[in-house]
């Protein structure tokens, strides 16, 4: 017995000292070369702070089974150091911890430490105190700059150093990455920007991490950098050297959500034929951005105008699920890829042209190999090609086929053999019961709890009577003067009305009118609320070419003969993360006017009085988010609606099983959402979209923009807010705890699971189709089975001309009580003694419970 356990110990040992080995990594034009492997590189971006570490082994196990072989991130420097020289990797920003996790999953790893993001995160993941430091000018030429970018920089590699996170350390790092698509605004900077990148190269290969360093967006990225590609296509982009390997570091898998804006979609399709013709143009390393976009927690959205929800389309939803049909058909175009890997890195390849758009790119090697990849980029016409003793073949539009042999298709990037689910959002609070003493569970009703309510006003006493903490004689900056650490800011002044300045007459028909660079602003005059606006959302543009978020604010208001005050409270909603010197675009009523007009006429320009300042709200410091916090005084009577400047708290229960849950906050008007003190971010349910630009019918052919394909039009952006389960209390009460701008009613308020509800799929011939539900349940019933040529999607199948008569039978055989079931797409399965066609296909519908 002794010696079994020495000997189980000695084997533990060796599998640790086994995986710490050091890791080569090197590369050529068409190869990464890690331990002396030539490999393509299929990676994903997860952001570690944009989920939970509670969530991190799921979602990277997941990426893993997809068939990525390596998880990216940005570094957050805006959450890392919120104030200089202090630090913070704890909880969801230990990402020490999520790159070991990621290498516990045999996966590896690339840092992008920028350390500018962009990633619609708020000011592009710069901390607010370098812009308030003196002298300082970010991403160019400046002395101040650059020391802190490297002290921060040198941080990060230390921590992953100490952690042996780099591939020589035997860690999962590959690559890293400094500076982040500055080539997109480098002229912006001039010359010193050029400086600037030549210095970041030297900064970052001084580091000495051990691994190649990248820059994306950067043509005239100085060596040894590998620039790198960002975009929905990267198959004509080349790099600056020719011994460099063609990187594609954001493949854009769908695109961010703004408030007032309509979903974006990208067809699985389409991105699958970019991946394939990156590949086929001798690609190397791609990276789904994003594989899993997540939640913009607490005040970590940028834009401005940023969604709470980062869903982004990817393959993982913004919870975690599997987004179908896009996860599984990337998840097969990756296994045929890795068949042909050492064929594609050994950088023997010939081309044929068919005409049209159609060509055939034929990898091989000495021994006679070959892999094959035929592609058609015409965007609406079919093509039947002949390859002549290596077969005929059938190539739709847009699309890229990848021959095994290149005489067997093992995939079609226009070809789904995979499965569509349809998610449902429901209530879940009740367990199933035998109700019929038939030994089995039957469904029970689920009806959304009650929920008991309490509320608070926001203490305004201080602010409503101009008493501020300091005072100048100038509109300030809100960022500036908030260093961010909230969204509000008070601007406070008072004048003296007599009737030389104004009539008594016209007292009554006064206007305040406020010119403001947003994003939203309250207005109060002697303590009385005059009303809200909020700036137009620039139509989901990031902040380019100076998008315009000012406003001006025109209100009624009466005024008293003597002292008047006049308080403003500005709020923002995500700053600015992109373009040049975006960091300089102004907040709050800095450059803007305050004045009170009469008929049209200014009467008073309050523009230059002496104007008193406050930072976020007194319920902020007193901290009515938190469920400990004593300093509420809630009232159980006479909830208010619509009453603005509002506080609610409720309790309730968490929802049964492990599916992600969520808030639906329909009814509410805009601001804050906690659960148990954490915060889930900004709601805004009233923000909704237009009602025109949407097509159920989206055509995957030719090329994708941010427009295409748009849906969710008329409804409110997000209404949905995601609780993470390990924010829950799983057996005692749990407390919501919203604070609403502008008023709202809480009667509409519930907690739902969301999960598989339909399972759909598509399967051509000599495909199979795997379906799955997930969450404990099973496939209860098969509502549509054909095996022919179906027509209709999704929810709405019917029986095409022909079909094979037992489809149903068969799939009811395979499928029906089961979790998961795999249908063989065979004449065999179908029972069929001659063959119907390569283009019949198998329609599948079943239902979840």
């Amino acid at each position: 017995m002794l010696r079994r356990h020495r000997t189980v110990i000695l084997l533990v040992a060796l599998a640790f000292l086994c995986s710490c080995s050091a890791i080569t990594v090197d590369y050529d034009a068409n190869a990464m070369i890690i331990n002396g492997q030539r490999k393509l590189v299929i990676s994903g971006s997860i952001h570690y702070p944009r989920s939970t570490p509670e969530m991190w082994p799921d979602l990277i196990q997941k990426s893993k089974d997809g068939g990525l072989d390596t998880i990216e991130t940005y570094i957050f420097w805006n959450l890392h150091e919120p104030r200089r020289r202090e630090y913070d990797f704890t909880g969801n920003l230990d990402f020490v911890k999520f790159f070991q996790l990621v290498q516990e999953a045999g996966l590896y790893g690339i840092l992008r430490i920028g350390p500018y993001v962009c990633a619609e995160w708020n000011y592009g993941g710069f901390p607010m105190w370098l812009h308030n430091t003196p002298g300082l000018e970010l991403r160019t030429d400046n002395d101040v700059y650059k020391q802190e970018m490297q002290i921060f920089t040198t941080k990060i590699v230390d921590l992953a150093k100490q952690a042996k996170l780099f591939a020589p350390q035997g860690g999962p790092i590959i690559l890293a990455q400094i500076e982040n698509e500055y080539g997109n605004i480098m002229d912006g900077y001039g010359d010193a920007g050029k400086k600037y990148i030549k210095w970041c190269a030297e900064m970052a290969v001084a580091q000495n991490a051990g691994v190649p360093w990248i820059m994306c967006q950067q043509d005239n990225a100085p060596q040894p950098m590998i620039n790198t590609c960002n975009g929905f296509y990267c198959d004509q982009f080349k790099p600056n050297n020719a011994r460099s390997p063609k990187m594609w570091t954001e493949n854009w898998t769908g695109w961010f959500k703004a408030w007032g804006g309509r979903d974006p979609h990208r067809t699985a399709e389409d991105l699958a034929f970019a991946v394939a013709r990156f590949y086929q143009n001798g690609g190397v390393l791609q990276n789904y951005y994003m594989y899993h976009g997540g939640t913009n927690f607490g005040r970590t959205s940028g834009g401005p105008y940023i969604t709470t929800s980062y869903d982004y389309d990817a393959p993982l939803d913004e919870y975690g699920n599997l987004n179908q049909p896009k996860y599984g058909h990337l998840k097969k175009l990756h296994a045929a890829l890795k068949l042909g890997e050492s064929l594609l890195t050994s950088g023997n390849v010939s081309w044929k042209s068919f005409g049209n758009g159609v060509d055939l790119a034929t990898f091989s090697n000495t021994s006679g190999t070959r892999f094959c990849m035929l592609s058609n980029t015409d965007g609406s016409k079919d093509a039947n090609i002949d390859l002549q003793q290596d077969g005929k073949f059938f190539v739709p539009a847009w699309s890229v086929s990848i021959l095994d042999g290149c005489n067997k298709e093992i995939h079609n990037t226009a070809k789904l053999n995979t499965q569509i689910s349809q998610m449902v959002k429901k209530v879940y609070n009740k367990e199933d019961e035998d109700v019929d003493g038939d030994g089995v569970e039957d469904p029970v009703e689920q009806v959304a709890p009650h929920l008991n309510w309490e509320w608070a006003p926001e203490p305004m006493r201080d602010t409503l009577q101009g008493k501020g903490r300091f005072k100048a004689s100038v509109l300030l900056d809100q960022k500036s003067a908030t260093f961010d650490i909230s969204d509000y800011f008070w601007y406070m002044t008072s004048v003296n009305i007599n009737e030389t300045t104004w009539k008594s007459s016209n007292l009554n028909n006064a206007t305040l009118r406020v010119n403001t660079n947003g994003h939203a602003l309250y207005a109060f005059v002697n303590r009385r609320f005059l009303g809200y606006q909020f700036a137009k959302q620039a139509n989901t543009k990031q902040m380019v070419n100076g998008d315009d978020y000012s406003f001006v604010f025109e209100k009624p208001s009466s005024l008293n003969v003597g002292t008047n005050t006049i308080s403003l409270l500005s709020a923002t909603v995500g700053l600015a993360n992109y373009g040049a010197k975006f960091d300089l675009k102004p907040t709050g009523l800095i450059g803007g006017s305050v004045q009170l007009v009469s008929n049209e006429q200014v009467v008073i320009d309050l523009t230059s009085s002496t104007w008193f300042y406050k930072v976020g709200l007194n319920s902020e410091v007193k901290r009515f988010y938190d469920p400990a916090s004593t300093k509420a005084k809630w009232n159980a009577e006479g909830l208010p609606t619509g009453r603005p400047m509002t506080w609610y708290k409720t309790t309730f229960e968490a929802p049964l099983g492990t599916d992600p849950v969520v808030v639906d906050l329909l009814g509410m008007g805009k601001g804050y959402a906690w659960v148990n003190g954490h915060n889930l971010g900004r709601f805004w349910p009233t923000a909704v979209a237009d009602s025109g630009g949407c097509n159920d019918n989206c055509d995957y052919r030719d090329k994708f923009n941010s427009d295409k394909c748009r849906t969710n039009c008329g409804n409110p952006t997000q209404r949905y807010y995601h609780v993470p389960r390990s924010f829950l209390n799983k057996n005692n009460s749990n407390t919501l705890i919203l604070f609403d701008e502008i008023g709202g009613n809480t009667s509409a308020i519930s907690f739902l699971v969301i999960t598989v509800g339909k399972v759909c799929g598509h399967a051509y011939l000599g495909s199979n189709l795997e379906l799955s539900c997930q969450g404990g349940k099973v496939i209860s019933n098969v509502e549509f089975a054909s095996f022919g040529d179906p027509q209709g999607f999704c929810g709405s199948f019917k029986v095409g001309s022909f079909q094979a008569t037992n489809a149903l039978t068969a799939v009811e055989k395979a499928c029906v009580g089961r979790p998961t079931c795999a249908i063989e797409v065979s004449d065999a399965t179908f029972e069929l003694s001659n063959d119907i066609g390569p283009t019949s296909r198998l329609a599948v519908q079943a239902l979840c419970s």
